[in-house]
């Protein structure tokens, strides 16, 4: 197979998971560091997972690493939303990082379904 780094699905997820651990270093104060510590392991599950499934066997099975991308991708979605409710992220930035996610999102569905379909 390919180089996963060719892959575009990866390049933006790997983006996003560099502009999430910027942007959670703005997140201050102890009672937030649970919320920082997820978002980043969050972000950062996303590219990983793809980059695991890219050397498996069969679609099938880079279909579940993919899958598994998208499950922490919404994790993610998830804490933004308590970041920018807590006022722990501006919501400029929540309103760019949710953009980018959303397109990660949709390329992961796609990429996903074209596996399904044999595509």
């Amino acid at each position: 197979m390919a180089d996963f780094k060719q892959l575009l699905v990866w390049q933006r997820a790997h983006a996003l998971s560099i502009r999430i651990s910027l942007t959670s270093r703005q997140i201050r104060g102890a009672h937030h560091l649970s919320l920082r510590s997820q978002m980043v392991r969050a972000a950062q599950s996303v590219p990983a997972n793809i980059v695991e499934g890219r050397d498996q066997p069969s679609d099938r099975a880079f279909s579940k690493f993919l899958r598994i991308a998208l499950n922490s991708a919404n994790e993610l979605e998830s804490h933004l939303i308590t970041a920018r409710d807590l006022r722990a992220i501006p919501k400029a930035d929540f309103d760019a990082i949710t953009s980018e996610l959303q397109e990660v999102q949709r390329m992961l569905h796609g990429f996903v379904r074209r596996l399904k379909d044999g595509t």
